[in-house]
């Protein structure tokens, strides 16, 4: 189990056990503020990670409330084990109800664009889901998986997820934040870069994909070879997901030529 500090802004993440390919090193749940305390994301429901937090959350005055990024089970699952083990509190976030415990929350709360959650301010950033929130605390910003500590954030091709990403990103380095502690991976203590560095990623991407279309690629196959050549084998169904994204911003736009192969994601 492994906490990560924020010194002088009353918050520490907490991450679960549970690497893997698309959790990278663990999901980080955040406890923020005191008297009561409130958590980000209680993750996955591993019994160690639930000690962990019960036992921050308790030494900071108990539970306010729980606050949901998204509803992905390595992020929300262990919604209903921590009000059973510390009462019940309000549960918070854009799609909060399916992962809110049922009858275990105190209130189930929607939340949108700049309302506030106890100490916490919520933050449109759709991408990654499309219901995707980050929460401003202080001068903090608590990402999910809108930004990473490590790596790249993985796209769900809902329509105008890459457009309304990127606005998210600028809209997040419009706020200065001093650090963004993110769902996975490390804290970022040079949010401005990292978050430029972000929105070039997205932008680079588009240009190889566009080089692909140029060159006549057409298959799923083809354009992951070209503009995806970088990504290794075992990441290439998250990257087709994000090419699906890229796909539909160009069609959207008006760039995107005939007969390009969009990969199948359900949508």
């Amino acid at each position: 189990m492994l906490r990560l500090e924020l010194p002088g802004h009353d918050i520490v993440g907490i991450r679960a056990d549970n690497p893997g390919l698309l959790t990278l090193s663990g999901t980080n749940s955040w406890v923020a503020g005191r008297d009561p305390a409130w958590l980000v994301d209680p993750g996955p429901s591993l019994p160690e990670h639930l000690d962990e937090l019960a036992t921050e959350i308790a030494a900071r005055g108990g539970l306010g409330g729980i606050a949901l990024t998204h509803d992905h089970q390595d992020h929300a699952e262990a919604v209903g084990d921590v009000l059973d083990r510390l009462g019940p509190a309000p549960v918070g976030g854009a799609r909060a109800t399916a992962a809110a415990g049922g009858a275990r929350a105190s209130a189930v709360v929607t939340l949108t664009e700049g309302e506030r959650f106890g100490p916490l301010e919520a933050i449109s950033t759709p991408g990654h889901a499309p219901d995707h929130l980050a929460y401003a605390f202080g001068e903090i910003v608590l990402s999910g998986d809108a930004v990473l500590g490590e790596g790249s954030v993985l796209l769900t091709p809902d329509p105008g997820a890459l457009t309304d990403y990127l606005d998210a990103l600028e809209r997040l380095r419009a706020r200065h934040p001093v650090a963004i502690g993110p769902g996975h991976g490390p804290v970022i203590l040079d949010p401005d870069d990292r978050l430029a560095a972000y929105i070039a990623h997205r932008l680079d991407r588009e240009q190889r994909l566009l080089a692909a279309l140029a060159a006549g690629r057409r298959t799923v196959a083809e354009l992951l070879d070209d503009a995806w050549a970088d990504v290794p084998r075992e990441f290439r169904p998250a990257a087709a997901l994000t090419l699906a994204a890229h796909l539909d911003k160009l069609r959207e736009e008006g760039r995107l030529p005939d007969g390009v192969e969009r990969p199948r994601v359900g949508l």
